[in-house]
């Protein structure tokens, strides 16, 4: 039975990078299913993913695709796993933090237990090294679930160099089987 991938894409430039990732995992034979915060629709649009997945795209708890279903608790158990990539220090923070504000910082918080969620950060450097970011990704490393898989050096969209580069997208892939399959 194939496994089913669930992506949340946050809203950074990195976003983009979520596109190849969803590729990949199909490639790959698994079922995935894709979640948009606001912000991330402003760089990649809900229909390149809806033209990928060949599965409606969720960005908004109140614009519902099935109204027999409770969607943010039906996605949570739908999925084997949860991957955020990319995941922004706002994202980050807010999952540590336990808020629910957003489709997707909603389905976290109903996601069971049992489901890992990995997070694939993205930001500039001095955002990934700020202390409060680095607080956050402790907190949610004290929980066996969350999952990280941490960012590259190199030169980021605002020019600056340092880590804060999306892992590779064969890293994040290499997470999910190690997570999945051992």
């Amino acid at each position: 039975m194939k496994k089913k991938i669930l992506i949340g894409v946050t809203g950074g430039i990195a976003a983009y990078k979520a596109c190849s990732l969803v590729t990949c995992l199909l490639k790959e034979g698994y079922d995935v299913k894709v979640m948009m915060t606001d912000g991330a629709t402003k760089f990649v649009s809900p229909l390149t993913f809806q033209a990928l997945t060949n599965h409606a795209v969720y960005t908004d708890m109140w614009n519902i695709q099935n109204p027999e279903e409770v969607e943010h608790i039906s996605l949570a158990k739908w999925a084997d796993a949860v991957v955020i990539a990319p995941a922004t220090a706002n994202t980050i923070s807010k999952i540590a933090n336990g808020l629910a504000d957003n489709f997707l910082t909603t389905i976290i918080l109903a996601t069971p237990s049992k489901t890992p969620i990995i997070l694939a950060p993205a930001m500039n450097t001095q955002m990934w090294l700020n202390p409060m970011t680095q607080k956050n990704i402790d907190t949610l490393k004290t929980f066996d679930k969350y999952n990280i898989v941490n960012p590259r050096e190199g030169k980021l969209a605002c020019r600056d160099e340092g880590a804060g580069k999306i892992a590779d997208i064969e890293a994040i892939i290499f997470e999910i089987k190690e997570i999945l399959h051992g």
